[in-house]
């Protein structure tokens, strides 16, 4: 019992700090405990899920605040302003996006820099990071 708490908090801190500016692997982490417990394939995906989800606020919380202070333009010359030219023009719907590497980072905290909607972006890269998990896990359940 106390085995399977620490897997699955061990799971959703892997999730969060992959989501944030640290790097991280938490797909190796869910593809391991999906194929040695496929019958938690739901919870696996929710916890990973949830946990990528609140690191990826984190870092859209730390643009958000960066904004009060810092004008874009003081900070990025034009050419290392690719996330936050991007977010511009799709708004939203790069946060579906979130989950990629590198980028995905920086489309969070453009969003937060933006002022995008919270609650829209809660909502985005929550759907983003959802469909990756599960096509991770998907692909390790012995299907």
């Amino acid at each position: 019992m106390q085995e399977d708490f620490l897997g699955l908090a061990g799971l959703f801190f892997s999730a969060f700090i992959s989501s944030t500016i640290a790097p991280g692997g938490s797909e190796a982490v869910l593809a391991l405990m999906v194929s040695e417990h496929q019958d938690q394939v739901v919870l696996l995906v929710g916890i990973a899920t949830i946990g990528n989800t609140l690191g990826a606020l984190t870092t859209w919380f730390l643009g958000y605040l960066a904004a009060k202070k810092y004008p874009i333009e003081s900070l990025l010359e034009t050419k290392k302003q690719k996330a936050i030219m991007w977010v511009r023009k799709w708004g939203q719907w790069s946060l579906l996006f979130s989950w990629l590497p590198v980028i995905g980072d920086g489309f969070c905290f453009a969003g937060g820099w933006l002022k995008l909607s919270l609650y829209s972006s809660i909502v985005f890269i929550f759907v983003g990071k959802l469909v990756r998990y599960a096509a991770i896990s998907w692909m390790f359940a012995g299907n």
